[in-house]
């Protein structure tokens, strides 16, 4: 017989692929646990050798002719799956929008300025909220408005891309700039540049040491 769930009908989610006795098809293009290509068998051989390996047998593709279907720790693989989906709210609710704002005549050294500040925004992983503050008779040159934000997401290109393109909110013009890399990902190139440095730093030590120094001698 094969693997039965403890769980009722009612507690599966319509999202939940099919496993194990509710996969219903007479034949099933097989892939291994261990992501061998197994070919297209029996639902019922499927069952078994799922039921042998004392793992589920999971649906991974029903719209397939036939469908596919994995064997594998099914609770496993859903636990694995709400980690990284959490993972991905957390680096979604950790992302700041941060604003920078310029004048639509503003002059050069203002907007390196203002540039170098957006570009630190970016690297660190957060995205940047460029607004223009139109004054008076401005408001009615929307298109240099659009112009400057354009040259400004290209000169921020390498650090992040256009989210949102210039539009006009009351009085102002905004565009928002989202960072190439989040902050999950900063943070582990951060990491493995700190672990990076002190190996570094220990090598030049070791290579410096006194009892170094005697072996070279010799």
């Amino acid at each position: 017989m094969p693997r039965i769930s403890t769980r009722t009908t009612e507690e599966f989610r319509i999202s939940d692929p099919r496993t194990n006795e509710r996969i219903r098809v007479p034949e099933v293009r097989l892939v291994g646990p261990n992501g061998e290509q197994v070919g297209v068998v029996a639902i019922q051989v499927a069952q078994r050798l799922a039921q042998e390996a004392d793992l589920d047998l999971v649906e991974v593709a029903p719209n397939s002719k036939p469908p596919v279907v994995k064997i594998m720790d099914y609770g496993k693989y859903k636990y694995e799956a709400a980690q990284k989906a959490k993972e991905a709210r957390r680096n979604q609710a950790n992302t700041i929008l941060k604003e920078v704002r310029f004048r639509l005549k503003i002059e050069g050294h203002d907007y390196e300025t203002k540039r170098k500040r957006a570009e630190g925004f970016l690297q660190g992983g957060d995205k940047v909220k460029a607004m223009i503050l139109f004054r008076g008779r401005e408001q009615s040159r929307p298109e240099l408005g659009v112009r400057l934000l354009k040259r400004f997401a290209e000169d921020v290109a390498e650090f992040g891309a256009v989210e949102s393109s210039p539009r006009i909110d009351g009085r102002n013009m905004v565009m928002v700039i989202a960072p190439h890399k989040n902050k999950s990902e900063v943070k582990t190139e951060q990491n493995a540049q700190r672990a990076a440095n002190k190996q570094a730093a220990r090598q030049a030590k070791t290579s410096t040491s006194p009892e170094s120094s005697t072996a070279d001698a010799e």
